[in-house]
């Protein structure tokens, strides 16, 4: 595991989340104003559903439409100044370059995920296995390499000894899936969770996925604008409430 420096442990027990009420501010008192959430792609469909029910408990508290993108993006986003409350990323070594900076306080484990292969609906290119990715007139489309997603799935061919030259290089796992879904490509590489998200591709088995697993930190941000709304957010995601969402929409334990 990589350690964040200075930022605290990121394990702890299951269905232990940290100081503070998942429904009130961490000195107590009703949550209110706005907040700034800043996401990884992979986690638009959860978070957007935690959302929804964070706003319900917090009636006062404007969820504002959260950032998705690749996690990279918007760790250089954060870095560079832009405003946000809460982040979550897609893998710890994203979160350690955000905390190296200063910028994020006390991150917490609170998903996994891991790689499948996703095929238009069809599989017109018979895409079988990993190994096809790498079969010439096979068309593919990856994540890029500073991304999570393509982090991981540059050790994932690796590990099966698979060449691929990639027809494009996404900054995030969505961009990935629409060319996929689209049929602009045969076959490209994502989150378990995001291949069952959507109708319009079909997801295939990668040997040795379950060995390639990406674990999600969450972390508010030093500056935020509003520290008890994010400290209780955090809280909410790691809450068992929270944590049933996450497995109900296809999430690894942390």
């Amino acid at each position: 595991m990589v350690v964040l420096g200075g930022c605290g442990a990121l394990d702890r027990p299951p269905g232990a989340a940290p100081s503070g009420s998942p429904f009130t501010g961490p000195t107590g008192g009703e949550l209110s104003g706005d907040l700034t959430i800043f996401a990884a792609a992979s986690l638009s469909g959860a978070f957007d559903e935690l959302a929804e029910m964070f706003e319900q408990r917090h009636p006062s508290v404007d969820v504002r439409p959260i950032s998705y993108d690749g996690s990279s993006t918007l760790a250089t986003q954060l870095i560079e100044g832009a405003p946000a409350d809460v982040f979550a990323a897609a893998d710890e070594r994203t979160m350690a370059s955000v905390a190296g900076a200063g910028l994020a306080g006390e991150p917490q484990l609170f998903a996994s995920n891991t790689l499948v292969i996703a095929v238009p609906v069809g599989n017109p290119a018979g895409v079988k296995a990993i190994e096809d990715l790498g079969r010439s007139g096979t068309t593919v489309v990856l994540c890029a390499p500073e991304v999570p997603c393509g982090v991981a799935s540059e050790t994932l061919l690796a590990d099966n000894g698979v060449t691929v030259t990639a027809a494009s290089l996404e900054q995030n796992v969505t961009a990935v899936l629409t060319k996929v879904a689209a049929g602009e490509a045969d076959a490209g590489l994502v989150y378990a969770t995001d291949a069952a998200a959507h109708d319009d591709v079909r997801a295939v088995a990668a040997a040795g996925a379950q060995n390639v697993v990406n674990r999600y930190p969450i972390a508010p941000l030093r500056e935020a604008v509003n520290p008890q709304a994010a400290a209780a957010f955090v809280a909410f995601v790691l809450s068992d409430e929270g944590q049933a969402v996450l497995s109900r929409l296809g999430f690894g334990a942390a």
